[in-house]
């Protein structure tokens, strides 16, 4: 009796021993390195994001794999990828299935919001579109000369957009979708192609303080669109402000999603998106803060003379 207890013993020792343990984590909140998946629509103002992050924590490294949303939820199940940045907000049901295969509990947030806008090249006659119009061209039954170019006919944040909320969970018209491969491969096609309408993250095409994104528009320009809101009938475009007021019809959230058990980089990053300096470069990328509405006021000044000592 006593040998077999022992042998038993023996046995789960050597299969506890034998199971393979999940390496502690390497990172702080200030030093380290992380790998996280990021939506290709927001390359723009992630890299900038990083690159301030980076420059005050300097032993800090975040590596940013740029592609569709579809990749970057499935490498949420990856050890590898710390965070996922994405247009979708993750369900309490999404994150108890994660929690069930990886064994951590996601947890996500909002952290600005984005617009798709529609482009067109410089050269086309045409520049305000109805809703409709816009449906029937994704749905490849418009009069109107143009056909639509995405980045990507399927997988991608844009797409979903369009089918989720233009064509209300309908399927377009892939026979008269032009797929490109990246945004900036949309931006591009549209400024060297007449009959073509891009959509495209507006990162990628509204700040006009970026160098590059001023010689995209001198070859492409913005579509005008229906301000749902307006009682006046006037259109609009996908401005800051117009974003912020909801006027813009195309808008959406950048949403975080990590997993993280510890106080590491990963969450030090989102922090800093989420903090007074994060934010701005947000609001400097002509993109909407979520956590901070730095408003602008106009104020008088009142010169005086001053008082003699």
């Amino acid at each position: 009796m006593k040998n077999g207890c022992l042998m038993l013993w023996l046995i789960l020792l050597c299969f506890s021993s034998c199971k393979e343990k999940k390496p502690l984590p390497t990172d702080t909140g200030t030093t380290g390195t992380i790998h996280i998946s990021v939506d290709e629509t927001f390359k723009p103002i992630i890299e900038e994001q990083i690159r301030v992050f980076e420059s005050s924590n300097p032993k800090a490294k975040i590596i940013a794999h740029y592609k569709s949303e579809a990749e970057c939820w499935d490498d949420l199940m990856k050890d590898s990828t710390r965070m996922v940045i994405v247009t979708k907000k993750i369900t309490q049901a999404e994150s108890r299935y994660y929690a069930d295969s990886i064994g951590i509990y996601p947890q996500g947030g909002i952290l600005a919001y984005d617009a798709v806008a529609l482009l067109l090249n410089r050269n086309e006659p045409d520049s305000v579109f109805e809703h409709e119009e816009v449906v029937q061209l994704l749905q490849g039954k418009s009069r109107l000369p143009y056909k639509p170019v995405f980045d990507g006919v399927k997988a991608t944040s844009t797409v979903r957009y369009a089918i989720d909320s233009l064509l209300k969970g309908k399927p377009f018209n892939t026979s008269v979708i032009t797929a490109a491969k990246t945004s900036s491969e949309v931006v591009e096609y549209i400024g060297n192609n007449k009959g073509y309408i891009g959509f495209v993250g507006v990162s990628w095409i509204g700040n006009p303080e970026d160098t590059a994104q001023l010689n995209s528009l001198k070859k492409v320009r913005i579509a005008w669109l229906p301000c749902d809101s307006c009682k006046d009938g006037s259109y609009t475009k996908p401005w800051q402000e117009e974003i912020l007021t909801n006027r813009y019809p195309y808008t959406r959230g950048i949403y975080y999603v990590i997993k993280e058990n510890h106080a590491g980089l990963g969450k030090s990053m989102v922090n800093f998106m989420k903090g007074d300096r994060g934010q701005l470069i947000f609001r400097r990328g002509y993109l909407v803060p979520a956590w901070r509405i730095f408003m602008m006021r106009e104020t008088k000044l009142k010169l005086v003379k001053p008082l003699k000592q």
